[in-house]
């Protein structure tokens, strides 16, 4: 087995053993440290395949947008969060084997590239070949409707997540412009007459 194979194999099973691991989890810090996993996993493999750009996408975009969506997530459901600092030194053990996990992955894939070992048959391109240009005209030419179909899932996410926080009908004052304009100063406003006081 040549490197390149092993390394995707590696990749491979550590990337359907995170994302099982994030749907069959309990507790939603450690899912989401899987989900990490996943992410960082996937990238590499998107790095074997010369696709660099998805493969920094996927890290910088979605990675950060995990940790955001689980900071959403134990705001939403009102989770105890002295309790998850009581317990921050029982999630030590899996947060360093998934770092430990990330780093190796990384080595394997940049050491490999670095060294020459993971030079294959991947079709080369020409030195002015952008993948950014190629994933944009690809996104806006052939999948142009699952893009848009996926901004409309983004966008009913964002309303239900904010329909969930107004759950409680909350006591706010608001404001009434139709009433507003019709207020007049003397309704308003009372001007007091006060004795000035001499202070010996």
């Amino acid at each position: 087995m040549e490197f390149r194979t092993f390394v995707f194999y590696f990749l491979s099973a550590i990337l359907v053993f995170a994302a099982l691991r994030v749907v069959t989890l309990r507790n939603p810090v450690h899912a989401a440290l899987h989900l990490v996993l996943a992410f960082f996993s996937a990238s590499g493999i998107w790095i074997l395949l010369q696709a660099e750009f998805l493969a920094i996408a996927l890290i910088l975009v979605y990675v950060g947008a995990v940790m955001v969506l689980f900071l959403f997530v134990v705001m939403l459901l009102d989770i105890n969060l002295d309790r998850l600092r009581e317990g921050f030194w029982s999630y030590l053990p899996l947060g360093a084997i998934v770092a430990l996990l990330i780093v190796a992955e990384m080595g394997l894939v940049l050491g490999g590239m670095y060294w020459g070992i993971l030079e294959g048959d991947v079709p080369q391109v020409e030195a002015g070949f952008s993948n950014v240009q190629a994933v944009g005209r690809l996104l806006f030419t052939e999948y142009v409707y699952p893009f848009e179909l996926a901004s409309v899932v983004l966008l009913v996410g964002i309303v239900a997540a904010t329909a969930l926080t107004l759950r409680d009908k909350r006591k706010s004052k608001s404001l009434s412009p139709s009433e507003q304009v019709f207020v007049k100063a003397k309704d308003r406003v009372r001007v007091l007459q006060m004795p000035a006081e001499k202070n010996d």
